[in-house]
This record gives structure tokens, C-alpha cells and sequence, in this order.
């Protein structure tokens, strides 16, 4: 009676066994479980790209000038371009130098970037700071530029400081010309301070 309790308890024991090594993982992941890791195709750090624009069509062994209209430069840019929907992403941060016909200089600078390269389109983020060559200045956290257009756009606070009247105004959502000559704000608040002039 004792050898068939043992034979018994062993066989047991082994068809337990075989169940739980047979059974599937059946669980449908939703969310970031389900989400594959996409690499980027290329990593440059240190990187400047200089956009240009030549006033007439130049053949390969043609000489002639050509017009700067932007340098984009930061630390790290990840090229994410192999993928159905293109774009690129700045994770430490951006500097886009934007000129005009003058030659006059407006920067734009944010904490992260993304370059969605179908649309024309940066996302900035992150203490993004527009400064113009007069002296201008725009303060937000996150900023939309659209190249094509070069126009941008926020819904979040933001801070326009003019020199050239001495007023600086808080509001919330705007778009604005990519030389800050021309503000669209939706929304001001708070206290606006406004320069007077003095009479001699």
C-alpha cells in the first residue's frame, strides 16, 4: 500500500508539472506593453545644418552665391525618418538661427524639439525663448513652428517683452510672425507695464 501511495504521489506530481509547462501566455497587451521599440536610424551629435537658397538655378561645376536662411544646431538630434510618419528629435535641447532678407537674426531656443519632416512642422518644448534682432523676446513652454509658413503658434502662458515701447505682456495662446513684428494674442492678463514718455 505504501509503494502505490509513492507511485501515485509521483505520477501526480509529474502531470501537474507537464500542465503548467504547457500552458500559453494568452494575455492580449494593451498599452505600453503592446508598444514596439523604435530605434532611431541615425544618432549625430554636435550637429549644425546650414539651410540655404540660391537665387538661380546653379548646374554641378556652376559658381555662385548662395543666401543662409537657417542654422539648426544642438547636441543630440535622433533621426527617426525610416518610419511611415518622418521626424526627428532634439531630446537636449535646439538653437535655430532664422535670417530675413536683411540679414537680420531671429533665434529660437527650447529644452526638446521634434522635426516632423512631412509637415514642416517643430514641436519645441521647454523654456522655448524667441529673441529678435531689435530686441524682442517671447517666453513659453511649448511652441509649435511651422516652417513652410514661418509662423508660430502656442496655446500655453507666455511672456512677449517689447523693448521698443517698453511694454511686457502676459496672455495665454498665440501665434506670431517668426520675426515677432506681428503677436495674435488670445488671451492677456495681469499686469501689462507700459513706457511713458517724458516731456522735455
Amino acid at each position: 500500500m505504501i509503494q502505490i501511495f509513492n507511485y501515485r504521489g509521483i505520477a501526480m506530481v509529474c502531470t501537474m508539472a507537464m500542465l503548467f509547462l504547457s500552458c500559453k501566455d494568452n494575455y492580449k497587451r494593451v498599452g505600453d506593453e503592446a508598444a514596439k521599440k523604435v530605434y532611431p536610424r541615425g544618432v549625430v551629435e554636435d550637429f549644425v545644418l546650414t539651410y540655404t537658397e540660391s537665387p538661380e538655378k546653379l548646374d554641378s561645376e556652376d559658381e555662385g552665391t548662395s543666401k543662409v536662411l537657417a542654422i539648426l544646431s544642438g547636441p543630440i538630434r535622433n533621426d527617426f525618418d525610416q518610419l511611415s510618419f518622418p521626424y526627428q528629435t532634439f531630446p537636449e535641447g535646439l538653437l535655430v538661427e532664422i535670417f530675413n532678407e536683411k540679414n537680420e537674426k531671429t533665434t529660437i531656443e527650447a529644452d526638446y524639439g521634434v522635426l516632423y519632416s512631412a509637415t514642416s512642422i517643430v514641436d519645441l518644448r521647454g523654456n522655448v525663448l524667441i529673441k529678435g534682432d531689435d530686441g524682442k523676446k517671447l517666453e513659453t513652454s511649448q511652441l509649435y513652428y511651422d516652417r513652410a509658413n514661418e509662423w508660430a503658434f502656442t496655446q500655453e502662458k507666455f511672456t512677449f517683452t517689447n523693448p521698443d515701447d517698453g511694454t511686457v505682456m502676459d496672455g495665454e495662446g498665440m501665434d506670431i510672425q517668426k520675426d515677432l513684428q506681428f503677436l495674435n494674442a488670445h488671451k492677456t492678463y495681469g499686469l501689462m507695464l507700459i513706457k511713458e514718455e517724458k516731456d522735455d
